[in-house]
């Protein structure tokens, strides 16, 4: 007979994207198990809505910078030690630990010391590609399976020696279809854009600390387009809580932006966009999925620089994910000292009309769903299947 008994699954999210993903994957785990499972661990709000009770306020763990982290040290390592606990105590049939690797690695393996019965799935590989990539084989010890977000990652584990790893998708391959029909006119007549005028989205970041570096040199970069006869109308989509200080840095550029905020309106100006000038992150392959040439930009502390330029694999072709997605450098990328102003506006300047430059990044943008693609169903059913699998102490 079947157990009637239901799954306990204790999962650990770390910060706000992780409590996204986790707030897909909780559906698709209720709906795998015909709603035979119980859930505990640490999330935010959208987590909670799923039936989560964290054990203490996502915020608690959700903090950013060397600086903030030291502040908040004492708190951060009780937190950690409450979550070893809880989930000891609830015994699940499996652990779910969701991004943000600094706080929930910590958490594995103290679980695996102390419980080494308990599978451990971790959700979203660490950059081990990228930075650390002695990370992937340390990993084995307290990681059972990855959930790779990025189609390159499983390649990667291999080669580095890491965990069992698959590919489930990107939650963008739930939405490609959707953003490359998305059409952005309504948000030019809403912002009375001229039509005459190619528009640049400039991405300076979604944190404090990218945003200081890059608005100067993004401004450096409008000045250098003026210069060239090349006044573009600028979209600036931020988050809500930068908009204010995006505004005030923004009055010394020579072209004043339209500064958009929300969902919608962002990816709206992705597909309106002539060309980006984007902070590496995330959103280059967001502005990739909605087949958008950009140019990328990224500085770092100065006394960080040195030591990124050692941990970084010699071997590394990019650190753009759009790039490693699309297995060719498309975005050109200009980091730390190279971020120019004269260096970025030599890049965007062919972008914005018709040119062979443009033409190239069109065709190597139209790879990218292809390569984001899954086989079958949803990035959350995909990851709910291995994670019931690893449950069940089935073969993943």
């Amino acid at each position: 007979m079947p157990d009637a008994r239901p799954l306990k699954i204790f999962l650990i999210a770390g910060e706000h994207s992780g409590d996204a993903l986790g707030e897909r994957l909780m559906p698709a785990l209720i709906e795998e198990t015909g709603g035979k499972v119980v859930f505990a661990g640490v999330g935010g709000h959208g987590m909670e809505h799923h039936g989560l009770t964290s054990l203490f306020p996502l915020s608690d763990v959700a903090v950013m910078g060397p600086l903030t982290i030291l502040r908040r040290l004492p708190l951060l390592r009780r937190r950690v030690h409450e979550a070893v606990d809880a989930a000891v105590a609830f015994r699940p049939d499996v652990v779910v630990i969701i991004d943000s690797p600094e706080f929930t690695h910590r958490i594995a393996r103290r679980i695996r010391r102390r419980a080494p019965e308990i599978p451990i799935v971790d959700y979203v590989s660490p950059s081990v590609w990228a930075w650390r990539p002695g990370r992937a084989r340390k990993m084995r010890a307290y990681v059972d399976h990855v959930l790779a977000l990025l189609p390159f990652e499983p390649d990667a584990h291999r080669r580095l020696g890491g965990p069992a790893c698959t590919y489930v998708g990107h939650p963008l391959a739930e939405r490609l279809g959707g953003l490359r029909a998305l059409d952005g006119r309504p948000l030019a007549d809403r912002l009375g854009l001229d039509p005459a005028k190619p528009v640049l989205v400039v991405l300076p970041g979604s944190r404090h600390s990218e945003i200081a570096r890059l608005m100067a040199p993004f401004g450096d970069t409008l000045r250098a387009l003026v210069a060239k006869a090349i006044t573009p109308e600028v979209l600036v989509p931020v988050v809500p809580s930068m908009h204010a200080h995006v505004e005030a840095d923004a009055k010394a550029w020579p072209v004043q932006p339209h500064i958009v905020e929300g969902e919608a309106d962002r990816f709206m100006a992705f597909r309106l966009a002539t060309a980006a000038l984007a902070a590496s992150g995330t959103v280059t392959l967001e502005l990739a999925a909605c087949g958008t040439p950009t140019v990328v930009a990224y500085k770092v502390d100065r006394l960080i620089a040195p030591f990124l330029r050692r941990i970084l694999p010699r071997n590394t072709p990019s650190v753009v994910l759009a790039n490693l997605v699309a297995g060719a450098n498309i975005y050109p990328e200009f980091m730390q000292e190279d971020a120019t102003g004269d260096r970025l506006a030599a890049a965007v300047a062919p972008l914005l009309s018709d040119t062979p430059e443009r033409a190239r990044q069109l065709t190597g943008l139209a790879t990218i769903p292809a390569r984001l693609a899954i086989d079958h169903g949803t990035p959350s059913t995909l990851a709910a299947e291995i994670v019931l699998a690893m449950a069940r102490r089935e073969t993943t």
